[in-house]
């Protein structure tokens, strides 16, 4: 039996502009999911550093309203002031983490604006 029409130096060219092909293609992927990996951890990243500082403000304001509000004599508040403070601070975490007051959302709306340009190189 014999078989015709067969060229091995067309299958060998064909078969290195193959594999250049799919290696070049699987490079760029690659490389492709690599950046949008890294975009993401830096995306999650933001997002919390955005809530922290949230629950900051949120416990700074939530301090200074509670210096208007006069202590009370009846009761022992030799470590009411530490207790408040903890409290203050686990709430303002909750707050900031269910939504709060909408600061965060901004800030990492502002500052993902702010970090793309930085990262795209401006055309001269």
């Amino acid at each position: 039996m014999q078989i015709s029409g067969i060229n091995s130096t067309g299958m060998i060219n064909n078969l290195s502009s193959v594999q250049t092909k799919a290696t070049g293609d699987f490079a760029k992927n690659l490389e492709t999911a690599t950046e949008k990996a890294q975009a993401s951890k830096d995306d999650a990243k933001l997002k919390t550093t955005c809530k922290d500082m949230e629950a900051m403000f949120l416990n700074m304001m939530m301090t200074e309203m509670r210096k208007t509000v006069d202590k009370s004599k009846l009761v022992d508040t030799s470590h009411e002031e530490i207790m408040t403070s903890m409290l203050d601070s686990e709430v303002t975490k909750n707050m900031a983490s269910a939504g709060g007051i909408g600061l965060a959302d901004m800030l990492y709306r502002q500052l993902r604006i702010e970090n793309s340009a930085v990262k795209k190189p401006q055309a001269p």
